[in-house]
């Protein structure tokens, strides 16, 4: 319409192009079989059956079952990251801030992403290459945290005896253990990991006021 042509794509753009939505496909049909039936009782099969791809495209573009789960587990945990990186950089308090992250973890429990991500924890126990995959997607988390707690010694004049890196462990360490124990049941009259993360909130907001 505006005088301009479009160059067609050439045949390898388009091969690219194929194997990026099939790849797509294969791990939106494998997040929402995880979702369904759980890590152990996840079927390649079953997979592709509701991506609508033959079997032998699952094991071409991702190789094992465990590769797959944590295709899906680096796609949600990308997000995830962008979604708390836009966050930590508003201009709210960091109570609120706080606040909205125990908001987040109730959400990615519902989700599934947190069972995801603890079965691959487990996983990893047993299997270096798991390992070393997951230990990457954490790491994205506290690289996070450590430069939150950064920007907050630079704000108040330190942080105390922690080192930003030891505040960033102190923030996020009791989120994992938190998803640990509610994923097995533990409720909150046993163990109030929920309400004990929002305290920690009113801490802050403490320490803000004064």
């Amino acid at each position: 319409m505006d005088g301009t042509e479009s160059t067609p794509a050439t045949r390898a753009e388009r091969r690219q192009q194929a194997t990026k939505d099939t790849r797509a496909s294969i791990v939106e049909a494998a997040r929402a079989t995880l979702l369904a039936v759980g890590s152990a009782n996840l079927s390649t099969r079953a997979v592709a059956e509701a991506a609508e791809v033959p079997l032998s495209q699952i094991h071409y573009h991702f190789g094992s079952k465990q590769q797959l789960i944590l295709a899906v587990l680096d796609a949600e945990n990308r997000k995830l990251l962008q979604r708390q990186a836009a966050m930590f950089a508003g201009p709210e308090a960091l109570s609120v801030q706080w606040e909205r992250a125990c908001d987040y973890l109730e959400e990615d429990l519902a989700s599934g992403y947190v069972r995801i991500l603890q079965e691959m924890i487990a996983a990893g126990w047993s299997d270096a290459e798991v390992a070393a995959a997951v230990r990457g997607y954490v790491a994205g988390w506290y690289r996070l945290l450590r430069d939150v707690a950064a920007r907050e010694s630079e704000r108040l004049g330190g942080l105390g005896p922690f080192t930003p890196a030891e505040v960033s462990a102190l923030m996020g360490l009791p989120f994992l253990g938190a998803e640990a124990v509610i994923l097995l049941g533990v409720t909150e009259d046993e163990l109030p990991s929920r309400s004990a993360l929002r305290k920690v909130g009113a801490l802050i907001r403490a320490f803000e006021r004064r």
